[in-house]
């Protein structure tokens, strides 16, 4: 059961990062920086945080490295001691394997996350209806958010019909778009309309590629003669994991900006520049090779972590990827938040 401060906050709409990971030279977790980034998060004003996601990188859950237990345990202990509200949204990334989902959902709901947001990542020899029971049976042991990841980093591409039977598990909350595809995108706001749980289903962006368009769109789809109108309520991104202070400022300009009813044009010029943003930091031009390791980098060069280090040698900046951060950092002062990362840095590391 989602608890009800939770499910309001969700429907409402917020912004969530996806987590990172913080480790040492010698690829070892780095306990004080991971500490320093939920805490940075936190203060940054964000709704809740998505921890053991695609940034926090899939391969924590490795025997070699087994950090999983270890990295949600972390930010669990952080967001207490911080005394987060209750209506806080606290997810945990599930993955693989029935029998791995199974084992890391009951972890979850046993250290008091919300949600978890399963990703069908890495299943490309399931079938949608396997896919579908996996959910159902994740969904009898934590509440959920369905997650559509893009093929170039593990996922598959998913019918209509498997998200509107997704949309109709009853402890389904939300879903994650994230294909970086605007047709696939318009197919599972498609799908939740024509479900019986359109209004329980809040979706959420993944497209760093096209945030601010995704949050100003008003869909507007036909249900048996009907027209249904959703929206892309709130964001759980890999981008909000930097200059997250900005971000928190920008999504609430949006939200103000949708009461007025027009949109002026400087938005969709802002947004177009954090798209410019996300490609230097998401490495698009060589498959997202460098988007954890640019992620890391921005992250790096404000002090909140050590290096840009991932835990596979083969994760690392694509050549002319550092020069393109320092194009977008001298391109766009006004997204950064160094400042505000530098005056409380200290307090984050003590």
């Amino acid at each position: 059961m989602l608890n009800p401060e939770v499910k309001k906050h969700l429907l409402e709409g917020t912004v969530i990062p996806a987590h990172p990971l913080a480790l040492t030279e010698n690829r070892q977790l780095d306990e004080k920086g991971q500490r320093a980034l939920t805490r940075y998060y936190i203060d940054a004003g964000v709704g809740g945080v998505a921890v053991g996601v695609h940034t926090t990188q899939f391969e924590i859950r490795d025997p070699q490295f087994n950090l999983y237990e270890k990295v949600l345990s972390l930010a669990m202990e952080e967001m207490k001691n911080a005394q987060v509200p209750e209506s806080f949204i606290k997810i945990g990334g599930i993955s693989g394997p029935l029998e791995q989902a199974i084992k890391e959902a009951r972890f979850l709901q046993e250290i008091g996350y919300d949600l978890g947001l399963l990703s069908m990542g890495g299943l490309q020899d399931s079938t949608e209806e396997e896919l579908i029971t996996r959910t159902k049976k994740i969904a009898e042991i934590i509440p959920v958010i369905g997650f559509y990841l893009q093929p170039a980093v593990g996922g598959r591409i998913l019918s209509f019909d498997f998200w509107k039977q997704i949309a109709e598990i009853p402890n389904v909350h939300a879903i994650k778009v994230a294909p970086f595809n605007r047709y696939q995108t318009f197919d599972v706001i498609r799908a939740v309309c024509h479900s019986s749980r359109n209004e329980d289903i809040a979706i959420y962006t993944g497209n760093d590629d096209n945030i601010i368009n995704d949050l100003l769109t008003t869909y507007r789809i036909d249900v048996d003669g009907k027209k249904v109108e959703k929206r892309i309520i709130g964001g759980l991104l890999g981008h909000w994991s930097v200059w997250t202070k900005t971000t928190v400022d920008i999504f609430q300009t949006v939200k103000e900006t949708l009461t007025h009813g027009e949109i002026p044009s400087e938005l969709l010029t802002l947004g177009q520049e954090i798209t410019d943003a996300n490609a230097a930091f998401f490495d698009p031009n060589n498959q997202f090779k460098g988007s954890i390791a640019g992620i890391n980098e921005v992250l790096a060069r404000q002090g909140l972590l050590q290096g840009n280090w991932c835990l596979l040698d083969k994760e690392k900046l694509s050549p002319n990827q550092s020069e393109e951060i320092d194009r977008v950092y001298a391109a766009y002062p006004h997204l950064n938040d160094d400042e505000f990362v530098k005056e409380n840095l200290e307090k984050w590391f003590n």
